[in-house]
């Protein structure tokens, strides 16, 4: 069987528009995600699918599954579901790391039921809720393991879950009498050659549903569809350089949908290799350690990541290592400074591919092309099939116009591989600022040639590395906090997450607390490791909008000063004074104007040369005025 995807060189708008010519559906060659698997599998089935290692330092030692096995695997999986009660409306929940289980456990449960990938780092009153939001019926987890304590929060999790009828350990024996069945040893008794529910699977079914945030108790999940899912991965192989049979590394996590679609259904639609990059992904030093003779040892092509990635790596030596193997790199999730982007390239002599994409859009919306004019800072142009535009709306989210070009608006995207709307119908009111169309939340423009930049995010949104955090996650438990009478979190510029939240708080009228006390009270309270401010600041008046409103923007201006200040404080005897405003941009959404008065001797070229060096991983633009 030949691979399903023409290879069409995509440099321009025109070249999408010619791709376009011929509706996706006759180019498809499946259409849900098992299918999906069966094709790939079918190009070559003793070729390797994945490639495991439990840490960077095995990395010559791998487990390596044929595509025949892998299939076999994931049909059993779906078998045991099928076994266990699950059917096409029933969710399987899990809560596991990086491993090739994870992968049979996602396919075989689209193919018997419905998924639900957890990030197994979240606080257990979170998972519940998720689980609860869900309607869980089967709980995966992984059972005891070194540096692990996800089978410790199951005891928890599974109190309060009225749905719940099995729990599944992985790399753990089974306890029937507590429910509890052995992955490992429970596959073995199930065929491998055909599902045994006999099920055939409707492109409109559900496959799964991905948890994209939302304050405590409201969960916000959003479904994708079977067809979302196999077109997305589609459109990800029409818009990358992934070839059949070769390899790409997968070091994000398996329950966001960047790892399972960009390195997983895409790669394995086409017959690629995938080397799962052990247990923990990028959050191994060993793997960031051994990184480049990781990429040499299995003449890896291509990887994905997001900026804290590419900014660990580039301090990380090539040695001897010969990685000319690799072509590029995906890099989305959060905005990538355009020092970094050029640094990086210099490194690793390959293209970064910057692109763009969300959960409510099963995965990518956007990528700059890889035979096509790379501009640095932007997220590229849409990917074919999908439409995307940017809107001006009124303050109900409803339309008013098309911007014009570079004029900023709310990015919205349409297509096939946009859902139909989160599981919970009180969060989609306002998201749909016309039919089909759904509002991303985020502020951008798209200039002449296509290229979309964006500006800022309408949904305050804070991205910590990759990680969407909604700051009412933190501005919940802070206003039911005794003595706070207003409160707001914002993103603070980080140079290595990208941006981390931070609170500011104004206090009640007599109110003693301090920063301290009240950054260990949200330590127990907020649901996520990573939502738990950075700091918090204690102002004595919060700024307002003329109706009253906390006015965010001045607040994250104020965070992008106090960290631009306190960095470039290494110019030290290089200058006489240092000066700092920011304010919005209506080109880049903030900007910082660094205003210099350089010493007695230094030039300006010094100057501009070590203030570049020393903000070189910040996103947040900035003007250099030298008086």
């Amino acid at each position: 069987m030949e691979a399903m995807v023409e290879r069409p060189r995509i440099a321009t708008l025109a070249d999408i528009l010619e791709v376009e010519k011929i509706p996706i559906e006759q180019r498809l060659n499946f259409f849900n995600t098992y299918d999906m698997l069966r094709h790939g599998a079918a190009i070559d089935p003793e070729a390797p699918a994945i490639s495991f290692f439990l840490s960077g330092a095995d990395y010559t030692r791998p487990m390596r599954l044929t595509y025949r096995e892998f299939l076999a695997n994931v049909t059993r999986t779906a078998n045991l579901f099928h076994d266990l009660g699950v059917g096409p409306g029933d969710v399987v929940s899990y809560l596991l790391p990086n491993l090739p289980q994870t992968h049979y456990i996602l396919w075989g449960g689209e193919a018997a039921g419905i998924v639900n990938p957890i990030n197994p780092m979240l606080e257990p009153s979170t998972i519940r809720e998720i689980c609860q939001a869900a309607g869980t019926k089967v709980l995966v987890a992984l059972g005891e393991f070194e540096g692990s304590d996800i089978w410790e929060k199951v005891s928890i999790v599974r109190k309060g879950l009225p749905k719940l009828k099995a729990i599944i350990r992985v790399m753990g024996p089974g306890d029937e009498k507590e429910g509890i069945y052995g992955y490992d040893e429970a596959i073995t008794g199930y065929k491998g050659d055909k599902l045994d529910s006999g099920r055939v699977i409707d492109p409109d079914d559900i496959a799964s549903m991905y948890h994209t945030g939302g304050t405590t108790g409201t969960p916000k999940l959003a479904p994708h569809t079977h067809f979302n899912e196999a077109v997305m991965a589609f459109m990800v192989a029409l818009a990358t350089e992934l070839k059949t049979e070769e390899t790409t590394l997968c070091g994000l996590p398996l329950f966001h949908v960047n790892g399972t679609t960009v390195t997983g259904s895409m790669p394995f639609s086409i017959g690629a290799h995938v080397v799962l990059l052990g247990v923990m992904g990028y959050r191994d030093p060993t793997v960031i350690r051994n990184f480049y003779k990781i990429v040499e040892h299995y003449r890896a092509v291509t990887f994905s990541s997001v900026p804290t990635v590419l900014s660990v790596l580039l301090d990380i030596p090539k040695g001897d290592a010969d990685i000319s193997s690799l072509r590029f790199a995906v890099c989305g999730a959060a905005p990538l400074s355009v020092e970094l982007f050029k640094r990086f390239e210099a490194h690793s002599g390959m293209k970064i591919i910057e692109g763009y994409g969300l959960t409510e859009g099963t995965c990518v919306s956007s990528v700059n092309p890889y035979y096509g004019e790379q501009k640095v800072g932007s997220i590229g142009m849409r990917i074919p099939y999908h439409e995307m535009k940017v809107f001006i709306s009124d303050d109900e989210n409803r339309f008013v116009r098309e911007a014009e070009t570079d004029e900023i608006g709310s990015v919205c995207i349409k297509g096939p591989n946009v859902f139909k709307g989160y599981l919970d119908e009180t969060h989609n009111r306002g998201i749909w600022p016309k039919e089909e169309w759904f509002n991303t939340g985020d502020l951008g423009r798209q200039d002449k040639d296509g290229y979309f930049w964006l500006t800022g995010r309408k949904k305050e949104l804070i991205i910590r590395g990759g990680h969407n955090i909604d700051p009412a996650a933190i501005e919940e438990p802070l206003y039911r906090f005794d003595g706070v009478q207003l409160a707001a979190a914002v993103g603070r510029p980080d140079p290595h997450a990208g941006e981390v939240p931070v609170a500011y708080v104004q206090l009640q009228e007599g109110a003693d607390l301090t920063p301290e006390q009240i950054l260990d009270y949200l330590k127990r309270e907020v649901g996520e490791r990573a939502a738990v401010p950075k700091e918090v600041l204690i102002l004595d008046r919060i700024p307002l909008t003329p109706v009253g409103k906390i006015f965010k923007p001045a607040l994250r201006w104020e965070a992008i000063k106090q960290v631009y200040r306190k960095e470039l404080q290494a110019l030290g005897e290089m200058v006489d004074s240092v000066e700092i405003t920011v304010r919005e941009d209506k080109v880049h959404g903030s900007l910082a104007i660094i205003t210099v008065r350089p010493a007695s001797g230094v030039s300006a070229g010094e100057i501009e040369n070590k203030v570049d060096e020393i903000l070189a991983r910040y996103t947040i633009r900035f003007h250099l005025e030298i008086i």
